[in-house]
């Protein structure tokens, strides 16, 4: 057996998260992602999202800037035929456009990064709780053009999401 030096032990380095990788969006102006938003689709590898998929409703979003750091996000839902709002604070993590959002519970936090957005018409955002990641993609409106899709699914296929787990979210019902 081969045995290091007392106290020459070393570990490897963890590995770098594929959200590390991710570039922000350079010209982000926080106030500016403020009011309602669509969620048009999530590309994820979620087992309730896979096995759900057909019961997807369209989903809306508000966002408010407190105080220039951090974003609340109020997202509407409807649930067992009742509409509810699940409200969510992303802290600073850092570098401007990377959040964090506290879980419940050791191992539940969430990163975010602000990937691409227009302010105005769409903003594509990654997720990444353990080593899962997603990627969502939110619109001004409930549909968003087809460059903006290609942007989207491009995202998505670079951190290993293929098609057979992008989900696109329908235009009608919802809350």
């Amino acid at each position: 057996l081969l045995a290091a030096p007392q106290g020459q032990r070393r570990r490897p380095p963890p590995p770098q998260s594929p959200l590390e990788k991710v570039a922000i969006e350079e010209n982000l102006r926080l106030p500016e992602l403020a009011g309602r938003w669509f969620l048009v689709g999530v590309a994820s590898r979620c087992s309730y999202l896979a096995e759900h998929s057909h019961q997807l409703e369209a989903t809306a979003v508000t966002v408010t800037v407190p105080d220039e750091q951090s974003l609340t996000i109020s997202t509407f839902r409807k649930l067992d035929g009742l509409c509810w709002e699940i409200r969510q604070r992303y802290l600073p993590a850092g570098a401007h456009g990377r959040f964090f959002l506290k879980g419940r519970g050791y191992g539940s936090k969430v990163d975010v990064v602000v990937a691409e957005t227009d302010h105005s018409s769409y903003a594509i955002l990654y997720y990444q709780k353990g080593r899962s990641i997603s990627v969502k993609l939110y619109g001004r409106s409930s549909q968003v053009s087809d460059a903006v899709v290609d942007k989207f699914e491009q995202r998505a296929r670079a951190v290993g999401l293929s098609e057979d787990v992008t989900y696109y979210f329908p235009t009608y019902g919802g809350c």
